[in-house]
């Protein structure tokens, strides 16, 4: 029984598997329409992915060669025996269909192996992924998670994202529709939200048949057109302090459906690659805290939920 005032993970993970289940990411080596030229060039103003790539996940290795290093990277945890492939990097429904049931079916091949959880953008699910996905689902464990990062449009044009809040929504509702487990991405404090902006993106994903969210406070991270707009003008990006975030989310977390799994408040990338904020804390020590202040505020999620 979930013993906290949201519904985590690991309770969320239990409907699906007795035991727990460890991530091992992956890097397929796909691109992403808005680097490539076919929507942009650059990628989102945010994004380097070498902030967040597990060093174990080397682009060039195949799928079996870097589950493999990531079984070692996690053997100091014998706890696990099963495992989520995370196809992480970049769009990885970015390609036809029958070249990603390949990968797909490579990674769900390998012994002890339960699932896949496949990170993309929304612009890049037409129907046939969709379809392989929801035919994939029928024996596996799969978690489509969609890069939504903010529900205004203004916002997603200024952070060069490629697509707006619509095709975000459609593509929740296409995969929710096909019986997808869906899991949607947003970033707190990107530039030009406020608190106010910020809860009315929590209060639109609430009424999308989304499964799990994850939220992001937005770091500067080197090496990206957003850290070179902060150092010349830190002043145009605020960002919040750590005691402001953890408000920040738990007001979230009360705007939004009560059977919608809070798999994650923070991330972190390592220092450095990271510019900005510096909270000197790790993902778990941010856990505590954000839960002592819950129940220093007598929240629980979906309190503020509105039909």
């Amino acid at each position: 029984m979930n013993q906290t005032p949201y519904l985590t993970y690991p309770a969320f993970m239990r409907r699906f598997f007795a035991e727990r289940v460890q991530k091992i990411s992956v890097n397929p080596g796909f691109s992403c329409p808005n680097r490539d030229g076919k929507i942009s060039v650059g990628g989102c103003t945010f994004c380097n992915n070498q902030s967040f790539s597990p060093s174990y996940c080397l682009q060039g290795n195949s799928i079996t060669e870097q589950i493999q290093n990531g079984l070692k990277f996690f053997s100091h945890k014998p706890e696990y025996k099963q495992f989520i492939v995370y196809f992480q990097s970049y769009s990885n429904t970015y390609a036809p269909a029958d070249v990603l049931r390949n990968y797909y079916n490579e990674a769900l091949q390998t012994p002890g192996v339960v699932g896949l959880s496949i990170g993309t953008r929304p612009d890049c699910v037409p129907e046939p992924v969709l379809d392989l996905l929801a035919e994939l689902s029928q024996k596996h464990f799969i978690l489509l998670e969609l890069g939504i990062e903010s529900t205004h449009n203004n916002t997603l044009q200024r952070i060069n994202r490629g697509h707006d809040f619509e095709t975000g929504a459609d593509a929740i509702i296409r995969a929710h529709n096909k019986g997808i487990l869906t899991a949607a991405h947003l970033i707190v404090g990107l530039p030009g939200e406020n608190r106010e902006r910020i809860l009315e993106s929590a209060d639109k994903m609430a009424h999308l048949p989304i499964d799990m969210i994850k939220l992001h406070q937005l770091q500067i991270i080197k090496n990206t057109a957003l850290a070179k707009e902060f150092t010349a003008n830190p002043n145009s990006i605020p960002l919040f302090t750590c005691n402001e975030y953890i408000d920040l989310c738990i007001d979230i977390m009360e705007r939004l459906r009560p059977d919608i799994c809070m798999e994650r408040f923070v991330s972190q990338s390592p220092s450095e690659w990271r510019l900005a904020p510096n909270w000197q804390l790790k993902n778990y020590e941010f856990v505590h805290r954000l839960e002592a202040r819950i129940k220093e505020r007598g929240a629980f999620q979906g309190r503020l939920f509105q039909n």
